[in-house]
Formats: C-alpha cells, sequence, structure tokens
C-alpha cells in the first residue's frame, strides 16, 4: 500500500516513516519519466513545434527566405518571416477546429491522401 502524492506513488516503510519513491502516471496524463502521449500544452507544444520544423525544413518558402536573407536586411526577413508564419498557422489552427467539428478526422485523412496522390500522379505523368 502507498499514497500517491503529485503523480508519484510513495510507498510508506515501516519503521522511521522514509518513503521509498517510484514513478506512477499523474492526473495530467504525463508521467515523471517524461511520457508526452497526454493532452497537456506541454505535449501539444512540443509536438507541434517538432512537426512544425520538420515539415518546413527545406520547403520552398524557406529557400526563399534564405534568397530574401541574401538580398536584403536579414532582421527585417526574420521578422516578417515569423509574423507570416504565424498567421499562416493561425489561420490553419483556426480553419482546422472548425473543420474538426464538423467532419470527421478520418474523412480529412482520407481525403487529403486522395489529394495527395493525385498530386503525385499528375507530377509523374504532367510534369518535365
Amino acid at each position: 500500500g502507498g499514497d500517491v502524492e503529485d503523480g508519484v506513488a510513495v510507498k510508506r516503510r515501516g519503521g522511521g516513516g522514509k518513503k521509498g519513491v517510484k514513478h506512477a502516471p499523474s492526473s495530467s496524463g504525463l508521467s515523471a519519466a517524461g511520457d508526452y502521449s497526454g493532452s497537456s500544452w506541454e505535449a501539444v507544444f512540443i509536438q507541434a513545434l517538432t512537426m512544425t520544423f520538420l515539415a518546413e525544413w527545406g520547403d520552398r518558402s524557406q529557400i526563399a527566405t534564405i534568397a530574401l536573407a541574401a538580398a536584403k536586411d536579414p532582421l527585417g526577413v526574420t521578422i516578417g518571416g515569423c509574423i507570416g508564419h504565424s498567421i499562416c498557422t493561425g489561420m490553419a489552427v483556426v480553419g482546422g477546429r472548425m473543420l474538426a467539428s464538423r467532419i470527421s478526422e478520418k474523412t480529412v485523412a482520407f481525403y487529403g491522401g486522395l489529394v495527395f496522390l493525385a498530386f503525385g500522379i499528375h507530377s509523374v505523368f504532367f510534369e518535365e
């Protein structure tokens, strides 16, 4: 037997009242070992940061930003790029929230996959 204090299981030992500590899942879904499978804002933040960073790395907008920074003031390009990306991402978040309230995630994934395949087929047969 033991108690749970702040998401950590505490096992009471006899003789002296010392506590043995072992990790247990907390009420927020995060374990002390760093399992980010819950829906806390930290887990969502890390997932969004990682996903956005990996998706944007090396894409056309990054190449265009590199070219613009080579020719113009890098500070202005950095600030403008951050604000532009924030606005674009904000619109995607709001639009995604509105879409999710009307259409199931499976439907969005299915049709998104179809569009992705259509673009792939188009690029194989119609691009030079």
